[in-house]
């Protein structure tokens, strides 16, 4: 029998069009809800908008629309960007919705019954931006968020919110893992302990909300409002009740660590108060920086979704959120971090994996996975692959489960690395160009092994990266990666023979114009007058200044040589020479002498275009470290763009040479 498993988002409100904050959220959710059902789980993933409140009645004013219109039009923006970027929820709840009012009346009647509400008055300050009230002084800002508070005395429905002091910290206390990380359950258990005031949980100054039971002046409080979502879109309240009796109480609240407080004291207090089973686990992010401040509206500093979907994708944004950035901490977002973990881990890393396994299958096996029959063809290194393959497949799971994404992505891309280490090192295009048993059998047995990596990896990545790691597994000649099963993953399991798929690019490798494109999309948003002007794409604007040329001006004229033919230290210390590895080399089509390449600078990418085709054969330059001119402007040649020029050494007419090192140098170094 499934298990059953039931994740929640916090519902977005919806004062302002949604932006990269929220879709961290979302995608952390998606990729548990993905993994859960890849597990086997019966999984219910919840998802929805907010849109109740005094900030949105005034939000609705200033756009000079009513409250309604405004929440159809931000709430369907949410919805179309998750329906965009394929985020599975199974349902998506709007608290403007009649189901949504029936069960937050239903709770309201509940905790009332059971004598927890209370008539009385509220004479105090008022956050309308958090919807919170604060224990500050008139005049005086909010102490959550810093902006002005507002004076309200209105008559109010009260929570007796300090008979459950008790009971929270005795929850707190027997189920240590109902808030996660430590830190945000030690920031409760310290707000609890500082004592409990009863709560407002009704309005009656303004008209925007759900009206009490029995008592339509008042609106009911946002917060009870809104929580109650994750039990009314079950069926709470309803005629059919058979979805909260499936999936109540949630395995999964995922929050933003701002509403911490709302979650873990208000939320288990409302249920308990209503004799309602409480949530399993609550877990809270941080917050996603950029330029070292929290997104928001007032900064004008978010960034959007979409500007990352057009350049990059959805799946090179959620492993950039889930890898680089430490579940439960604030992490920061920026173009150039995200444009160099693409190119280092997915186009050069998992990309290249595939790439590469797949095409040398299809060449020296036709396609068909390769069977290693010869059992001295085994040295000892595919037995130490397949270990670390099991020991990623125990330890990613463990790490999922603890919602430590980060290191389980490290620790799948260390197998990555594992495995193009190995292919270096047995040179499989070598041992293709042999044509005795052992060799053949050889070259099986390596790509065999190289190939069941990249089954496990894929397999493991795919709630990750559900896109991308599809087209893997159908050029992997598997079918569809939707009905593998994860509880049942190991190695070994890459039937022999199997005929792979088309094999085509998964990650094509991104160049810095990729991050201006990016900039100037968020620039013409923030400014849709067009004060923003475009920068010109890599390739067509001159190369920065080096570090021995200051901050002398791009155009300025090169020193002339010196009488007797020979150039200064000035004009050499212009030539920025730096240490490259080769990731991918192939020929040119119709050109006998040029080879393409995509070199890896340690920082970023580039594509050169040499011609040594006569002298080395693509194979035999993957992996080797070499020296470029990196600083040299684009040209292009055959329709293609060459960015660097690599150095060799060879006498007239004779074969070129590529410059090496004796030693270890790290890729990236500059020659002095």
């Amino acid at each position: 029998m499934a298990k059953n498993f039931y994740i929640t988002t916090p519902i977005y409100y919806v004062n302002a069009r949604p932006h990269i904050g929220h879709a961290y959220t979302t995608i952390a959710c998606d990729t548990i809800a993905r993994r859960q059902r890849l597990l086997g789980s019966d999984t219910y993933f919840l998802t929805g908008t907010d849109e109740h409140g005094q900030k949105i009645q005034r939000a609705a004013e200033a756009a000079g629309k009513s409250p309604q219109q405004f929440t159809d039009e931000v709430s369907a923006e949410f919805r179309a960007l998750w329906d965009r970027m394929r985020i599975t929820y199974d349902d998506y709840i709007r608290t403007t919705s009649d189901r949504h009012k029936r069960g937050v009346q239903e709770l309201w009647r509940r905790i009332r019954d059971n004598g927890h509400i209370y008539k009385g008055s509220y004479t105090g300050q008022y956050c309308v931006f958090d919807e919170l009230y604060v224990d500050v002084g008139p005049g005086q800002p909010c102490s959550e968020c810093g902006r002005p508070t507002e004076t309200v005395k209105e008559e109010n429905y009260f929570f007796k919110l300090s008979a459950f002091a008790e009971p929270l910290l005795q929850l707190y206390t027997s189920q240590p893992d109902f808030i996660r990380p430590e830190t945000r359950r030690n920031e409760v258990i310290a707000f609890v302990r500082s004592g409990l005031r009863d709560l407002s949980i009704s309005r009656s100054t303004f008209s925007w909300g759900i009206p009490v039971p029995d008592d339509p002046k008042h609106v009911v409080y946002v917060w009870l409002d809104a929580l109650a979502n994750y039990i009314t879109a079950l069926g709470y309240g309803s005629d059919d009740p058979s979805k909260f009796k499936n999936f109540w109480p949630a395995d999964v609240h995922m929050i933003g660590k701002e509403i911490v407080r709302f979650h873990c004291v208000y939320w288990p207090a409302f249920l308990m108060a209503a004799g309602l089973p409480l949530p399993k686990s609550i877990v809270a992010h941080g917050w996603l920086l950029f330029e070292e401040s929290k997104m928001s509206k007032s900064r004008g500093n978010i960034v959007r979704t979409e500007t990352i979907l057009d350049v990059l994708g959805a799946d090179a944004l959620r492993y950039f959120l889930l890898r680089e950035v430490v579940f439960g901490q604030d992490g920061s977002f920026s173009f150039d971090a995200l444009v160099q973990r693409y190119n280092s881990d997915l186009a050069n890393g998992l990309g290249n994996l595939a790439s590469r396994t797949l095409a040398m299958i299809t060449r020296y096996f036709k396609g068909e996975v390769p069977y290693p029959s010869n059992a001295a063809a085994h040295t000892g290194e595919e037995d130490l692959i397949a270990a670390l393959a099991k020991h990623t497949i125990n330890e990613f799971h463990e790490l999922f489960e603890q919602h430590q994404f980060s290191r389980a992505l490290e620790l799948a891309w260390a197998l990555v690395a594992a495995v193009d280490k190995y292919i270096v090192e047995n040179e499989p295009w070598a041992l293709a160009e042999k044509h005795d048993e052992h060799s053949r059998s050889r070259l099986a047995t390596v790509l065999y092994t190289s190939a069941e990596a990249l089954r496990i990896v894929t397999a493991l990545a795919h709630p990750v990266m559900p896109e991308a790691t599809a087209r893997i597994w159908i050029q992997l000649g598997l079918g569809e990666i939707a009905n593998a099963s994860l509880a049942d993953l190991r190695w070994g399991q890459l039937k022999l023979g199997t005929k792979l798929g088309k094999v085509e690019p998964v990650f094509p490798r991104a160049d810095k114009s990729a991050i201006e494109r990016m900039q100037m999309i968020e620039d013409q948003q923030r400014n849709p007058a067009g004060a923003t002007e475009a920068q010109p794409a890599t390739g067509t604007q001159a190369p920065p200044p080096s570090a021995s040329q200051g901050s002398a001006p791009l155009n300025k004229p090169a020193p002339a040589a010196t009488p007797d033919g020979k150039i200064t230290i000035d004009d050499f210390s212009k030539v920025e020479l730096r240490v490259a590895q080769v990731k991918v080399a192939e020929k040119v089509k119709g050109a006998d002498k040029l080879l393409r390449l995509e070199v890896d600078l340690g920082t970023e990418t580039r594509q050169i275009l040499a011609g040594i085709a006569e002298a080395y054969a693509p194979e035999t330059l993957v992996g080797r470290k070499i020296v470029i001119v990196a600083n040299l402007a684009p040209r292009k040649m055959r329709g293609l763009e060459s960015n660097g020029m690599l150095l060799a050494a060879s006498l007239e007419g004779g074969k070129p040479v590529l410059a090496a090192f004796l030693e270890e140098v790290p890729v990236g170094a500059r020659l002095k």
